[in-house]
């Protein structure tokens, strides 16, 4: 791509039509993690194509925001091109308001394409233009007029994600839905996460990669249920599924038209931090600002999800204890690189169960100092050769019809240092610690995050990510409302949630170590009449840890024994499975401390 090219393109249209400044995120209208070609506009005008960064362009300058798990992509990525790296987070770069303000003089329009950005996010935007004295457009689409070859949008068609596998119908989770909206004083609810809509009307689709979700709108109240989507998508048994429950198929494009006609006695729900400003203010009736009440329904699994969870991570755990068993010997042949590691693993998990449909993101393999980089991505240019010694940093999930994966073990390939060794056990206190954690009825991820830190605390180490997020069931990955984290969030652990659990320590330069299992909440053996309701843990996840890296003595004798009680756990499930060589391999993975 010629990026110099490209830059010029959208600032000949900006001078035209009098803009001096534009910020070009990378999303969608509906503010997916991941996006579909369509919608990979910051990636054609900059090159850099991570699933975090923001661009913004003025007349004579650019500069490109992203997180570090992103900083040496993009780093590579932008070299040549004029665009500058800023580094979001405390690295002594301005932030994206900070900038605009150095770059911008009063009366300067400061464009955005409105559908792209939440209500909040505009609210943010319309704040600190008028205190700075700019202007602010939010009908400015420069990519519908300077990206010339733009792919189309997906052409996939929509399926049923059958009741045997959702475990609850459309009309039970409607009605749900439409208490919640009785609660808080609303009529009615726009619904544009794609997960929310997937979850609601029990549709699946492949238009993005590693979320299984079909782009759409959604428009739900007491009497009404609506889908706005391309009738392409829309296969007969996806158009008898919907018609059954009373849902009426619209036009995808017919969204704003349908929303500028509703009624002046209407309520409408909406999500400030997922709706766009555009649809928002299309709206003539009322509104409720209030996060999605689908985001908190489809976070608690019904019995017949969690059973569909526990298989899906039964099949996975035999896929990665073939992939460990093979790694052992490949790399001792030297035939082994960090692609071949991440092209093995979805060979295995598709040869394991006609269920498994994709990676539930890209799989992370990075080999010692790649290892460092917190979402490192082997690719063809950057993938080093793992040689016996060292260590592997493997984190991978997959995306199956019952049920979505996610797990991370560090594997010593060799001789290791004492330094790793002490790290890897330290990583693997606060992971234990986490998963042995017992609360209170009430409890929020922000108290449970140091049980996982504290360990790295006290030797005056740390790490910047957040320790566990919400995982969706053959959705997202990364779903909330619930996370395990430094910052604040108010959303409570509830029995039936999945989360992570995936502490970690990443030296630069040298290695990276991170441990994750994902987690069931449960109710506890330990709720009583005087102090109420508990719950714990139980991890889904079944793949042994190194033993090789554990230095047993840093271990109480309550740790210990959970590393043997999980590793006989994960023995009993896995043995019947295997074939000879990784039944043996798993022996000795999984023998007691």
């Amino acid at each position: 791509m010629n990026i110099q090219q490209h830059l010029e393109a959208l600032r000949e249209y900006m001078r035209r039509v009098n803009v001096d400044a534009v910020i070009v995120p990378g999303t969608d209208p509906h503010h997916s993690e991941y996006v579909c070609d369509h919608y990979k506009f910051r990636d054609w005008l900059t090159g850099f194509d991570g699933s975090n960064g923001t661009a913004v362009v003025t007349l004579e300058q650019a500069a490109l925001w992203t997180d570090s798990r992103y900083f040496l992509q993009a780093e590579q990525q932008l070299e040549g091109t004029g665009i500058v790296l800023m580094r979001e987070g405390d690295y002594g770069d301005p932030s994206i308001t900070e900038w605009l303000a150095e770059h911008l003089g009063e009366d300067d329009v400061l464009a955005i394409d409105g559908r792209l950005f939440t209500v909040n996010e505009v609210n943010r935007y319309d704040r600190f233009c008028g205190e700075h004295g700019f202007m602010l457009a939010t009908d400015f689409a420069p990519a519908d007029r300077v990206w010339t070859d733009r792919p189309p949008m997906p052409a996939a068609p929509a399926f049923v994600h059958e009741l045997q596998y959702a475990g609850e119908d459309i009309d039970s989770k409607v009605e749900a839905l439409v208490a919640v909206l009785d609660r808080v004083g609303a009529t009615s609810v726009l619904l544009t996460a794609l997960d929310d809509i997937a979850w609601l009307y029990n549709l699946r689709g492949d238009d993005i990669l590693y979320t299984p979700v079909v782009t759409a709108f959604a428009f739900v109240s007491a009497g009404e249920r609506s889908l706005f989507i391309d009738p392409a998508k829309v296969t007969p048994h996806v158009k008898e599924h919907l018609r059954a429950a009373g849902v009426h198929i619209r036009e995808y494009d017919d969204i704003v038209r349908y929303l500028e006609r509703k009624r002046d006695t209407e309520y409408v729900l909406l999500d400030p931090d997922s709706v766009s400003d555009t649809l928002a203010q299309a709206l003539p009736c009322g509104k409720v600002y209030s996060p999605s009440p689908v985001a908190a329904l489809k976070a608690v699994k019904n019995e017949v999800q969690i059973q569909g969870f526990r298989d899906a991570h039964l099949r996975d755990g035999v896929a990665l204890t073939r992939l460990m068993c093979w790694l052992e010997t490949a790399v001792a042949r030297g035939e082994v690189t960090e692609c071949n590691v991440a092209a093995r693993i979805a060979q295995l998990r598709a040869e394991g169960s006609d269920l498994y449909r994709e990676e539930s993101f890209a799989a992370i393999v990075g080999y010692n100092e790649h290892g460092a980089i917190v979402h490192y991505e082997p690719t063809p240019a950057t993938s080093s050769e793992l040689r016996p010694e060292g260590l592997v940093l493997i984190d991978t999930g997959g995306q199956y019809l019952d049920g979505t994966t996610d797990v991370t073990r560090t594997i010593a390939l060799g001789e290791v240092s004492d330094e790793m060794r002490r790290d890897y056990t330290l990583v693997l206190k606060g992971h234990l610690a986490l998963q042995a954690a017992v609360f209170p009825v009430g409890t929020t991820g922000v108290q449970l995050d140091a049980l996982a830190r504290m360990p790295l605390w006290q030797q005056g180490f740390t790490y910047g990510h957040g320790t566990g997020h919400g995982v969706g069931h053959f959705l997202g990955c990364h779903e909330g409302p619930q996370s395990i984290r430094t910052n604040l969030n108010p959303a409570i652990l509830r029995a039936g949630m999945v989360t992570s659990d995936e502490p970690g320590i990443y030296r630069a330069g040298k290695y990276g170590i991170r441990i994750e299992n994902l987690l069931l909440c449960v109710n506890s053996e330990r709720s009583n009449d005087e102090f109420g309701e508990f719950l714990c843990f139980e991890p889904l996840t079944l793949l042994p840890y190194d033993r090789r890296l554990i230095d047993v003595a840093m271990l109480t004798a309550a740790e210990r024994a959970q590393v043997d009680e999980y590793h006989a756990r994960v023995a009993t499930a896995l043995l019947p499975l295997l074939d000879a060589d990784s039944a043996a391999w798993l022996k000795r993975a999984t023998a007691p401390l």
